[in-house]
């Protein structure tokens, strides 16, 4: 089963002579419980091509299906609350609320979609064990290192039960180690089940796990190996 459909997508910014062209008419398919890595160089259109797939901006051309939903004919309340129940991100920067500690950082998440709060008393120390995070769950982001920022704003994408989980560079700001530790938690975290969906430039790991990978060349697919590492 289909969960991510991505057809003919194109995305061009500004007009006539000053047009840049970010993505030109990209097409794949992701089925459900798939792992993929979105590889290629800087400037390729990695980023803005994962943005438009989790609805954070809009495709000039083509049209991004979700789950069946076609997101073009969402409006924008109807997209913010599909994407809040059906996509988790993981950004680079981790975008964690500074003011609020770990549990209040992961409860945020599960707020905003209206859970009861006695469901989110058993939810988020639940996540945050998943994570390796139980005992820090009084901490404030500045108290936590790198790895543990990005443990929390995983734990953060996956508190609502999302089927696909973008992630933009994850392990980006991170040590060899704590990169490893955050691709092997989302290796972990897709055999549950979950469709995950990762913009990386890490050589090494992408080669190393040996999951679908989908290469990115000036805002053209080049590449789609069902199996394989960082062409």
């Amino acid at each position: 089963m289909e969960v991510l459909q991505a057809d003919n997508i194109s995305k061009q910014y500004g007009t006539g002579a000053n047009a840049v062209h970010a993505l030109r008419e990209i097409s794949f398919h992701i089925s459900q419980g798939e792992f993929a890595a979105i590889v290629g160089t800087s400037g390729s259109g990695k980023t803005t091509l994962l943005n438009l797939i989790g609805g954070l901006d809009v495709p000039t051309g083509g049209e991004i299906i979700i789950r069946g939903h076609n997101l073009a004919g969402l409006k924008r309340k109807q997209l913010t609350v599909f994407r809040r129940r059906n996509i988790g991100f993981v950004f680079q920067n981790y975008s964690l609320m500074p003011v609020l500690n770990v549990y209040d950082n992961v409860a945020f998440a599960q707020s905003v979609v209206e859970a009861p709060a006695k469901v989110i008393r058993r939810k988020v120390p639940a996540m945050l064990s998943m994570v390796g995070l139980a005992e820090k769950y009084k901490s404030y982001p500045r108290e936590l290192s790198g790895g543990e920022q990005q443990r929390v704003a995983l734990a953060r994408a996956l508190i609502n039960n999302p089927p696909i989980l973008l992630a933009d560079e994850p392990t980006g700001n991170l040590d060899p180690k704590n990169s490893w530790e955050i691709m092997n938690l989302l290796d972990e975290i897709n055999k549950r089940g979950t469709t995950v969906v990762v913009v990386t430039h890490n050589r090494e790991i992408v080669d190393a796990m040996q999951k679908r990978v989908i290469a990115i060349q000036k805002g053209m697919v080049v590449s789609d190996e069902r199996k394989g590492g960082y062409l």
